[in-house]
């Protein structure tokens, strides 16, 4: 998926070519009712504005990927990662990934799950120095 052109098609479940910005689209829906347990106890902590009171979006399309979590104010994307992304295949999706996001003058945190759901309160201040970090650098 990561290396089709963003004006690929791709076909759905009834072979109707869908567009691939659409198919971004669905995919992330269905995500964000399928989230892992890292995500849910991270998104409890994200929502409703209670990070400096702002706006944080889970499983959001951004160029030709889907993050778990996103900021645009902050210019942050939060990564949850499961044992896959430790893996050399994994490692390397994740390089050109955050490359990508640079490019875009995006910062990428990433958190294991077990990190999460582990030391969520760690994760938190981790989230927190680089908001604090981002907004006295950046006003």
């Amino acid at each position: 998926m990561d290396s089709m052109p963003f004006n690929a098609s791709l076909r759905d479940r009834k072979t109707h070519m869908i567009p691939r910005k659409e198919f971004l689209k669905q995919k992330a829906r269905e995500l964000r009712k399928d989230m892992t347990d890292a995500e849910r106890v991270l998104w409890s902590k994200l929502r409703l504005k209670q990070v400096n009171g702002l706006q944080f979006y889970r499983q959001k399309v951004i160029g030709n990927y889907i993050v778990d979590f996103y900021c645009h104010k902050a210019k942050m994307v939060i990564e949850v990662d499961g044992g896959q992304h430790y893996e050399t295949e994994g490692l390397k999706k994740d390089r050109i990934r955050d490359e990508y996001f640079k490019k875009q003058g995006l910062r990428v945190l990433r958190f294991t799950d077990l990190n999460v759901l582990k030391n969520i309160d760690g994760v938190l201040k981790e989230i927190y120095k680089y908001i604090e970090f981002r907004f006295i650098e950046s006003p």
